[in-house]
C-alpha cells in the first residue's frame, strides 16, 4: 500500500503516519484490518505487530501480511517489556475500552512514544445534536447510541488532563476534520483528536 492509497482510503491515518519514523518498531493496538501497519511496513520499512480481538479483522490483517496477536486490549500489554517499541499506536480504539487509564499507562510503558486518536465529543455537530436532545451520529461517531462500541466519550481538553494525570508529556496534539489539521478552534471544529505522547523523564 502506498501513501496515495492510504490517503484516499483513510486521510486520518495518512496524517498520523507522518509521525512514525522510517524503520521504526511499531505496535498497533486495536489494528483493525491492518491497513495502517500494511502501509508502515511497505512504505516506511517499519516492523512490528498489531493487536486485535475480532476474528474477521485478524484475518484481514493477516492477509495483508501484518503479524497479529489476537488478544483483548482490556487485558493490557503485559507480554511486552518496557520500551519494546519505538512507537505504539492506538487509533480510534481507546474510547472502546472500559479501563482507559490503565491501558494508556501500559501503552506509554511499552513504547518510547505513543500516538492516540479518538472521536472528539466536543466537535460542533455533536454539540448541536445534544442541544436538539439527541446523541451525536457523525463520520467519527457513526453508531446509534444503542449499538455503539464506544463506551467512553472525551474531548481534547479531557484527554489532555488525563495525560497530565498519568505523568505523560504531550509532544503534539492536533484536531483533524476529514483528515486535515484544524488550527482555529480545534476543540470545536475537529471531529478527531490525535495526541502524540511520551513518558516524562522522571516517570
Amino acid at each position: 500500500m502506498n501513501f496515495n492509497d492510504l490517503s484516499s482510503a483513510r486521510p486520518d491515518l495518512a496524517f498520523i503516519a507522518h509521525w512514525v519514523p522510517e524503520n521504526a518498531h511499531v505496535l498497533d493496538v486495536g489494528c483493525g484490518d491492518g491497513v495502517m501497519m500494511d502501509y508502515l511496513q511497505s512504505d516506511k520499512q517499519c516492523s512490528g505487530y498489531g493487536i486485535e480481538i475480532a476474528d474477521d479483522k485478524v484475518l484481514d490483517s493477516t492477509k495483508r501480511g501484518v503479524r497479529v496477536i489476537q488478544q483483548d486490549m482490556e487485558n493490557g500489554l503485559a507480554l511486552f517489556g518496557d520500551n519494546s517499541f519505538d512507537t505504539v499506536l492506538c487509533l480510534s480504539s481507546l474510547q472502546m475500552m472500559k479501563h482507559v487509564e490503565p491501558l494508556l499507562r501500559d501503552i506509554v510503558r511499552v513504547g518510547k512514544e505513543a500516538i492516540v486518536s479518538f472521536p472528539n465529543f466536543a466537535y460542533w455537530p455533536h454539540r448541536v445534536a445534544l442541544l436538539k436532545g439527541r446523541m451525536p451520529v457523525s463520520e467519527s461517531l457513526p453508531y446509534e447510541w444503542y449499538d455503539t462500541p464506544n463506551v467512553r466519550c472525551a474531548t481534547i481538553n479531557d484527554f489532555r488532563d488525563l495525560a497530565v494525570e498519568c505523568g505523560l508529556e504531550v509532544i503534539d496534539c492536533v484536531a483533524l476534520a476529514e483528515g486535515q489539521r484544524v488550527s482555529f478552534l480545534p476543540n470545536l471544529r475537529g471531529d478527531l483528536a490525535v495526541f502524540r505522547l511520551r513518558k516524562k523523564a522522571n516517570h
